[in-house]
């Protein structure tokens, strides 16, 4: 009989108790046993385990957050890579870890897989921007969440007359802004793949002034610079050394009321998008994800993740999926753009 360990790391996304349930579920029909890691990496540096089996699972598919918890620690960052999880691998007999994250976890799995570790990666962001999957889940539960936050700004811009700009998630790249903005009839999309101008973002609004409308919205992703003259939003840094981003659609509001006169308000949607219950298709995927992984994790694969292919779950090297970060197509933005002012 085989153990499989497993954990959530990273921030918090809607699926990840489809997940582990996944997990628990296939490992027990094959004969395994589970143990879950609480807390992340910081569980597997200090020993803080639990067993897990059906009865602990039950009821927590529509759950969000993690029933493992998880935290902003990293066995590279905040300790000495394998040798940081060594003790709790070997006490609780774990043969394979299943590790849930985004980017940065899925990174460091495949350092402990380097290392000799037995790891299986379960894509996790709501940013949809992991290489090697199609998508990930979480994304369209928070494009769920941001595109009825736009269908509500829009009927009080429209009442008042006002332009909003509604700042998303999605760090460096646009995935969750272009969706939702097209989903929501943004006026105008602006993402950090695509360069913009905010004299042009200025001149579509006013045009649509001119024909009569009078409130715009906005859709403006959290990794965008600020239009030129206009300081940024000074950011502190994450457990990575990373930027904690949010509130670049202040400035791009000021440049948009100073350029056009019209009253401009900011929405800046935050954490709501990856909190709360996960959308239909999230709670299907995430349980896919997480069978396939406790398949890979008790057939003894290791230094692959799990992905979605043609609507396949198939295994892919962890090399791939961090060797760079996955951004919104031209020919999506291009679709996106078609319906702008």
């Amino acid at each position: 009989m085989s153990v499989v360990g497993v954990l959530t790391a990273g921030g918090d996304c809607p699926g990840l108790n489809a997940v582990i349930r996944g997990v628990v579920a296939r490992a027990d029909e094959r004969d395994s046993e589970v143990v879950g890691i609480r807390n992340g990496w910081e569980g597997l540096m200090h020993g803080t385990t639990v067993s897990l089996d059906r009865d602990a699972v039950r009821g927590i598919l529509t759950r969000g957050g993690t029933i493992l918890g998880t935290s902003r620690m990293d066995p590279y960052v905040h300790g000495d890579g394998y040798k940081s999880c060594e003790k709790t691998i070997k006490a609780n007999g774990i043969d394979s870890l299943v590790v849930i994250g985004g980017d940065g976890t899925l990174r460091s799995a495949l350092q402990l897989s380097q290392e000799g570790l037995s790891i299986v990666g379960v894509p996790k962001t709501i940013d949809n921007d992991i290489s090697g999957t199609d998508i990930t889940f979480g994304f369209d539960t928070a494009v769920g969440i941001a595109t009825e936050a736009i269908d509500r700004l829009a009927t009080t811009a429209e009442a008042h007359n006002r332009v909003i700009v509604v700042e998303v998630m999605g760090r460096t790249k646009g995935w969750i802004a272009t969706y939702a903005g097209i989903a929501g009839g943004a006026d105008a999309i602006i993402i950090p793949e695509h360069e913009y101008s905010i004299d042009e973002i200025v001149a579509t609004l006013r045009r649509r002034h001119r024909k009569g409308i009078k409130y715009s919205i906005v859709v403006v992703a959290e990794g965008v610079a600020p239009p030129p003259g206009y300081e940024p939003i000074e950011q502190k840094k994450d457990a990575f050394g990373f930027d904690r981003l949010g509130g670049v659609a202040y400035p791009i509001a000021a440049a948009i009321e100073d350029g056009t006169g019209f009253e401009t308000r900011v929405s800046v949607l935050g954490h709501v998008q990856r909190g709360g219950t996960p959308s239909a298709y999230d709670r299907v995927l995430a349980t896919r994800l997480g069978v396939g992984a406790a398949d890979l994790a008790v057939d003894g694969a290791s230094g692959v993740m799990v992905a979605v292919r043609s609507e396949q779950i198939v295994p892919v090297p962890l090399s791939e999926a961090v060797d760079s970060i996955r951004g919104v197509p031209d020919s999506l933005f291009a679709t996106a753009a078609s319906f702008f002012g």
